[in-house]
């Protein structure tokens, strides 16, 4: 390369950087966006030596800024090009009703609150960053936030399963059956208009219980998710249905008591308990709209797939 060639790059260069301070600045508010999850990730995955003022913590968190602060340096130009195509991105969508400023500071508060909670909080950043169909569609979809949404669960808990004692530990895992029953009893299988992947909100199709298999899915994780539970949605291919966690596999063995010895005796007699065992060894049932009880036989077991919320 000539010196000519050299003295144009680095014009090029100054051109695209933002005048100083302002390009630090940038660089550090970056960091500390992504040293925050990170930091979460390594504090949850590493053992605690139980230091005094957990001053471990700190320079931890202290290295782990230094470290991407110093990645970040060293591609400075290239990020501040992404950056500044990344906000006219959310200008548009701002002021056009798409993925906006707002948007964004939601969907970051929600994931750190989360990963804050949640014993593997990498799995929560590997969630959002696997590919699914519609997926940002359907995350918006899964409104369980929705006050409708949220009173339809808590009515369905007063109509099944109340007389049951004696499972305290599954009292959450009971309700969340008695939302698959009221659910189930009143679903009604309507296809999409042709040609077009027509994907209902949880508050939307609380109106009619009417809808295709994506739309089940999503009413389902909803429900669930407003009452505690932990739902997901399955992509097999042609097909989604929704899944619950119930635990380990010491929790399956009560579990599958449940369903087939007090809550869901006469639909499940005979016929065997569908579950799927994640890499953690979690527990996670069918309750898919083609199920009579939670657990009933898979439409596919092939996995392709799977959207969580936590």
């Amino acid at each position: 390369m000539t010196l000519s060639e050299k003295n144009k790059i680095q014009k090029i260069k100054e051109k695209l950087s933002l005048p100083k301070p302002w390009d630090n600045v940038v660089i550090f508010f970056l960091n500390i966006l992504i040293t925050i999850p990170i930091f979460i990730i390594v504090h949850q995955n590493i053992i605690d030596p139980e230091w005094f003022l957990h001053i471990d913590r700190v320079l931890l968190f202290i290295v782990i800024l230094l470290v991407i602060q110093l990645v970040l340096r060293m591609l400075k130009t290239v990020i501040i090009i992404c950056i500044f195509l990344y906000l006219l991105a959310l200008i548009w969508g701002t002021l056009f009703g798409g993925y906006g400023f707002n948007s964004v500071f939601e969907d970051y508060r929600a994931m750190i609150y989360t990963m804050s909670d949640d014993a593997n909080p990498q799995d929560i950043i590997i969630a959002k960053l696997l590919p699914f169909p519609n997926k940002s569609k359907i995350i918006d979809a899964v409104d369980y936030t929705n006050p409708k949404v949220r009173n339809f669960a808590l009515k369905a808990t007063t109509l099944h399963f109340q007389d049951v004692k004696g499972f305290r530990e599954y009292r959450q895992t009971i309700q969340c059956f008695a939302v698959f029953a009221e659910v189930k009893k009143r679903w009604n299988y309507v296809n999409d208009p042709k040609g077009r992947e027509y994907i209902a909100s949880a508050s939307e199709s609380l109106q009619h219980f009417s809808g295709d298999c994506d739309d089940h899915a999503i009413l389902m994780a909803a429900l669930i998710r407003a009452i505690g539970g932990t739902p997901r949605i399955i992509h097999t291919g042609g097909h989604l249905y929704p899944e619950m966690l119930i635990g380990t596999k010491a929790d399956l063995e009560n579990v599958i008591y449940l369903i087939k010895e007090v809550l869901f005796k006469d639909e499940s007699r005979g016929k065997e308990i569908n579950y799927h065992i994640d890499e953690r060894g979690q527990i996670w049932l069918n309750l898919d709209y083609t199920a009579k009880y939670p657990g009933g036989p898979f439409m596919s077991e092939e996995i392709l797939g799977e959207l969580t919320f936590y």
